[in-house]
């Protein structure tokens, strides 16, 4: 779900995987303008995205859930690094830094967005398997006379 106007209201109303979604999404166009704003020495603006990354690694990281085991421990540990390394790279102007960041985001955010549509590709299966279920088992039961013929 991309959409260019996202009301605060519909934005507590997303399930979890879609803000996780929107909030990599974010972050890497932030990442993008801080690159463009540090080439164009526009720190004050370069500043401003580099922060606003920070918070989402924040919220990222606020959100994990810690009974999935060691991949929250280490995604926790990531964010934490990823954060580390733009508060430095904002006050010494590293735009390799931010680079550096960027790179990680995007795997993470690839290997996210491949799990999730496995998830729903695993999801659909089921109801699918469910769906083919109740066909056989109330619509066409066993020892009836089967309508299909």
């Amino acid at each position: 779900m991309t959409t260019d106007v996202l009301t605060e209201e519909g934005v507590h109303q997303l399930p979890p995987q879609q803000l996780t979604t929107l909030l990599y999404e974010a972050c890497l166009d932030r990442l993008d303008r801080a690159v463009e704003e540090l080439d164009r020495k526009e720190f004050f603006l370069a500043n401003q995205h580099l922060q606003r990354c920070n918070d989402i690694l924040q919220r990222l990281g606020g959100g994990l859930n810690y009974e999935a085991g060691l991949i929250a421990d280490q995604l926790d540990a990531l964010y934490n690094y990823m954060a580390d390394r733009l508060v430095r790279a904002n006050i010494t102007k590293d735009k390799s830094a931010v680079l550096e960041v960027r790179r990680l985001l995007s795997i993470i955010n690839e290997a996210w967005l491949t799990a999730s549509q496995k998830g729903k590709d695993a999801q659909s299966s089921i109801v699918k398997q469910r769906a083919k279920a109740y066909d056989q088992e109330f619509i066409y039961p066993t020892g009836n006379v089967n309508l299909r013929e």
